[in-house]
């Protein structure tokens, strides 16, 4: 069987091994990615649905964040997402025939009924739910909650969830839309608040 287009999720997306390891991901990620697009260019497959990540937009930017905001990650990981949609970017620029879209998801969450899409990871988590799933099943005691000086009503930090479920519909619509026309279109995916 054929394959006309690619959606790209592989790639490490710890922020904070990012800033230990930054050579790590600058090299898996963005090598990575070249290497992949290059073999579609070889195959002639031209329409790809990149994972980026709304880390895009750094610290500088107001919430909420639109599309059309300059971006400007800081963070290593943040900076090979950035990286890689400047070169598809490029790409789509250069070479008329690529259909790109470039998916700026926040914190994902959840997991699919089946239990074959979601997160159990193994060590220390990386984001607030497998947290709070481990404390409902007793693999740990309490959920500690940092940080106390943000700018909200009780100076906790608020975050924008998307459903696992949610997300993997957004990369299945951003695939029939980019197939169906030439060009790099950026969206966001999430709920807009938090």
């Amino acid at each position: 069987s054929a394959i006309d287009a690619v959606i790209h999720f592989a790639g490490l997306k710890a922020v904070g091994e990012s800033v230990q390891e930054p050579l790590k991901y600058y090299y898996n990620n963005l090598v990575g990615t070249l290497n992949l697009i290059r073999v579609m260019d070889r195959h002639d497959v031209r329409s790809i649905v990149f994972s980026s990540s709304a880390t895009v937009y750094g610290e500088h930017n107001p919430i909420p964040y639109v599309e059309k905001m300059e971006i400007g990650a800081n963070n290593p990981y943040g900076r090979t997402k950035e990286q890689i949609e400047d070169i598809l970017s490029d790409l789509g620029a250069a070479d008329p025939r690529w259909h790109i879209a470039l998916l700026r998801y926040f914190n994902p969450v959840g997991a699919h009924p089946s239990g074959r899409i979601g997160e159990d990871p193994q060590g220390i988590p990386n984001n607030l739910v497998p947290f709070i799933a481990q404390v409902a099943v007793g693999r740990r005691e309490k959920l500690l909650v940092f940080g106390g000086d943000y700018d909200t009503p009780d100076g906790t930090c608020l975050r924008d969830y998307i459903h696992v479920v949610d997300l993997a519909q957004g990369h299945v619509a951003a695939l029939d839309h980019v197939t169906a026309r030439a060009g790099v279109f950026r969206w966001n995916l999430g709920s807009g608040k938090g």
